[in-house]
This record gives structure tokens, C-alpha cells and sequence, in this order.
């Protein structure tokens, strides 16, 4: 039996592409959503000259009509979902006095509004009506930065938000990409794989990955 499409909102070339990577991988038909349309389609080149089944969607994820619309254009164009990973994020130094409000709202839209805008989405269309969805949580969500605060603020909304919807989030408390190998974004990837596999009685609300 086929496997259903896995929706990767926020790739780019660290930890989304390489989602997008292991997804396709795992045998799902693969649609890839960010800001920079030329990135996004080499990326879904690289994945189709591969063999795998992939499309590109340029979306702004704190844009709720643009997302909505970038999500069901993929759902038309490979069929029903699978899986949902919400991996987009803002990342901006920040101290808590030092930011002002529209740049706040902005912050929030993408790191927060826009999860609850593609569960909407998705939720309803799932196939056969189960699937994952998925969450890139951090560790600011458990210890906030005074440095980085609008993401540190992001991170436990969507943590608080992940928990009562009663999906998953992969709380990364570490750098990605940096120089411990355990945040190297395949070894991520294959933490978010397993996730999606686990049996529904073994089912996680939070992977604390760190």
C-alpha cells in the first residue's frame, strides 16, 4: 500500500531538507514549503532526480491565507496526507525590552499562529483520518533566553499548544548543525521517523531531544 503525503512546512537547507530527505525516503510523495521559491525547486529537483515523488510550494507561514492555500495545492496535487511536520521558525537576537510589538506579532505569526494554521488544514484531510503531526519545539520552550526571546516565547507556545492538541513535538535542546553529532540534522530526521512509526499505544507528546 502507498504511503500518504508528509507536508514539510519550513525547509531550508539544514533540518526542513533534510525532514524532506528521510520522508521521501521512507516511501511518501514529499511537498516542501518555504519563502524562497528558487531554493524550494532545486531542493524538489534534487529529490525527484533521486527517484522520489517531491513538489516545491513557495508559502509564508506567518501569512495564514498563503499557507492555507500553499497546503492544499499540495494535498490536490500528491493526495491526502500522512504527515505534517511544522518545522518553520523566526530566529532573531532579541532581549525582552529590546523588541517592538510588530516585530513581535511578525515573530509569533510564523513561530506559533502558523502551526495552529496548518493543523486546521491538515487535520481535516488526513488520511484515512490518522497520521503524525509533528513539531520542532527548542529549548528555550524549557529555558527561556534573555538573548533570544521572541523565539524562547514562540517555543513555549507552541509547546503548550503541541501538548493540548495531543500531537508531538520534538523539543531540540541544542544547536542544529553545530558541532555535537547528535544534532546533526540526519540523526534529527531519523528521531522525527521514528516518532511517526511508533505504535499508537507508545505514542509521545514530547521527544526532549538534548
Amino acid at each position: 500500500m502507498s504511503k500518504g503525503t508528509a507536508l514539510i512546512v519550513g525547509v531550508g537547507p539544514g533540518l526542513g531538507l533534510t525532514l524532506a530527505e528521510a520522508f521521501a525516503r521512507d516511501g511518501h510523495p514529499v511537498a516542501l514549503f518555504g519563502r524562497d521559491a528558487e531554493r524550494l525547486e532545486k531542493h524538489a529537483a534534487e529529490l525527484t532526480g533521486q527517484g522520489f515523488t517531491a513538489g516545491a510550494y513557495q508559502a509564508d507561514a506567518g501569512n495564514p491565507e498563503d499557507l492555507r492555500t500553499a497546503l492544499g495545492r499540495a494535498v490536490d496535487d500528491f493526495g491526502a496526507p500522512e504527515v505534517l511536520v511544522y518545522n518553520a521558525a523566526v530566529l532573531q537576537p532579541d532581549p525582552p525590552t529590546g523588541v517592538d510589538a510588530e516585530s513581535w506579532a511578525r515573530t509569533l505569526a510564523v513561530n506559533v499562529t502558523g502551526a495552529l494554521v496548518a493543523t486546521q488544514t491538515v487535520l481535516p484531510l488526513l488520511r484515512d483520518g490518522r497520521g503524525s503531526l509533528l513539531f520542532t519545539g527548542g529549548g528555550f520552550a524549557l529555558e527561556p533566553s534573555p538573548e533570544y526571546t521572541t523565539l524562547s516565547v514562540g517555543k513555549a507556545a507552541l509547546r503548550a499548544y503541541v501538548q493540548a492538541l495531543h500531537a508531538s513535538t520534538v523539543t531540540v535542546a541544542g544547536a542544529i548543525g553545530g558541532e555535537d553529532p547528535r544534532f546533526a540534522p540526519d540523526v534529527l530526521a531519523a528521531a522525527y521517523l521514528d516518532l511517526h512509526h511508533q505504535p499508537k499505544d507508545q505514542w509521545q507528546a514530547e521527544l526532549v531531544y538534548g
